[in-house]
């Protein structure tokens, strides 16, 4: 497994409404997309800092794992997103290396990406997200 770059860091906020004018008017960066991936219970809202990507996910429901991520730890850093080649690949790597996946298989993420999750018990507490881009 050797990630090209991080991808974006996914960030848990209460409403997009309220979190966008604080990247835009005091951090200066433009949101340039705005997305809801349904099957995973998230609108999303992205900005690039310099190379890196900056994702705020707003929950669309109460039991979706932003929702739940937010009524156990508050709103805050949910997960670092590494780009990748060969995602399955890569996922199969990790779970012979004893890593607990959450996603055994890609599926489909925000903004076209396949994506897929590691479990944070198995990567020093921080939730990882494996991206690759299918148009690669």
């Amino acid at each position: 497994m050797k990630p090209s770059h991080i991808e974006h860091l996914g960030i848990a906020v209460n409403r997009l409404d309220e979190a966008i004018p604080f990247y835009e008017n005091i951090l200066g960066v433009t949101c340039y997309n705005v997305e809801e991936v349904a099957d995973q219970k998230v609108k999303t809202a992205f900005f690039m800092v310099g190379q890196t990507k900056i994702e705020l996910l707003e929950s669309t429901d109460p039991e979706g794992p932003i929702g739940k991520f937010i009524e156990k730890k508050g709103q805050g850093v949910h997960h670092v997103a590494f780009a990748v080649e060969g995602l399955q690949e890569t996922l199969d790597y990790a779970a012979e290396k004893g890593i607990m996946l959450i996603d055994k298989a890609p599926r489909k993420g925000a903004e076209g990406l396949n994506i897929a999750f590691l479990h944070p018990k198995s990567t020093f507490g921080v939730l990882m997200e494996l991206c690759e881009n299918p148009n690669k």
